[in-house]
């Protein structure tokens, strides 16, 4: 009998949360650039990833009899989704699970941003306490009650983000063509609007949205032109979504007022890369993260846990799992 379950998640990143897998799975765990991963993938009932990672190759799942691939978070833009439904090899996501995380960055950023928390930090670390302050002073710097926040996505995400907003008394705007969340719309009594308005008028803008053919580049030089001066800008989606390049232009420029960038075209980024190469208060304006926005200890309590459920659940219980993608 091969192994129930393989998984390319590490036992620890489980462990230390409390989220070890079920006694009625038996679990292998592997990196994967394990060179025997195409071998013991083919032993393997069910296959366990995280939603972040490098792309998996179609080859690795020819010849499998995998009955689940179940993801411990929502993206799954790693796995070759037409060689998945040619093979009949069922994925699951964890919807949902990181929204509370995401929408704490999304806002936290945002008022750091707005208010130069971390830029003050850096000059009174330089001995520039008076100066800075009285600059902060003079640029009469906005809080996020009042402001209007476009959201890029209306998802569950991008619904938990606006509700986060929303009770910092921000005003919600929302682009999506089709929103999956019309009664939290509602109820935060958000604007849809379309995609040049709400980048013309927001003084925050935050992407939510899958990376997928549509969406790759959809922020880019002209979506930056487009935003009203001053604007603040929060990624931490998927990278690819934003043009690097000219969000680094948009800094320099001082048309942007800021950016949180969470995740990268390339992860982790190059050296060579235009945001790194950003200097002055360009750099500034810039809060860089490692791909942790949807990262806190109880996001992934729940998401792991929520995927060991449905892992069994397909393979002791024989039920179709929850959450399948396709």
């Amino acid at each position: 009998m091969g192994l129930d379950v393989l998984c390319l998640r590490p036992e620890a990143d489980f462990a230390r949360v409390g989220a070890l897998p079920p006694a009625s799975l038996a679990v292998s765990y592997a990196r994967p650039d394990d060179p025997a991963l195409p071998q013991r993938l083919k032993e393997a009932a069910a296959l366990v990833i995280p939603a972040v990672g490098p792309k998996l190759a179609a080859g690795l799942f020819e010849g499998c009899r995998l009955e689940l691939v179940q993801v411990t978070g929502a993206g799954v833009d790693r796995l070759d989704e037409a060689a998945l439904r040619r093979l009949g090899i069922p994925v699951a996501n964890v919807p949902g699970g990181s929204n509370s995380a995401v929408a704490e960055y999304a806002v936290t950023a945002a008022s750091m941003l707005l208010r130069r928390l971390a830029w003050a930090h850096a000059e009174i670390s330089q001995g520039n306490y008076v100066g800075f302050r009285n600059r902060m002073l003079a640029d009469n710097l906005a809080g996020l009650e009042g402001l209007l926040v476009g959201i890029i996505g209306f998802g569950t995400i991008g619904a938990a983000v606006g509700h986060a907003f929303h009770r910092m008394g921000c005003r919600i705007g929302f682009c999506d063509p089709t929103p999956r969340e019309p009664e939290a719309a509602r109820a935060l009594d958000a604007r849809a609007m379309a995609l040049a308005d709400l980048l013309a008028a927001a003084d925050v803008v935050t992407v939510h949205v899958p990376l997928v053919a549509q969406t790759r580049g959809m922020i880019g030089a002209s979506e930056f032109a487009t935003m009203k001066p001053g604007a603040i800008l929060i990624q931490a989606s998927r990278g690819g979504i934003v043009d690097e390049q000219a969000l680094a232009a948009g800094l320099a420029s001082g048309r942007l007022g800021g950016a949180a960038v969470d995740v990268y075209s390339v992860e982790p980024p190059t050296a060579d890369h235009p945001l790194l190469a950003l200097r002055g208060e360009a750099a500034h304006r810039l809060l860089l993260t490692p791909h942790i926005a949807g990262v806190t200890r109880q996001a992934s309590l729940l998401l792991f846990r929520s995927a060991w459920r449905n892992v069994e659940r397909v393979l002791v219980h024989g039920e179709p799992p929850h959450h399948r993608v396709y």
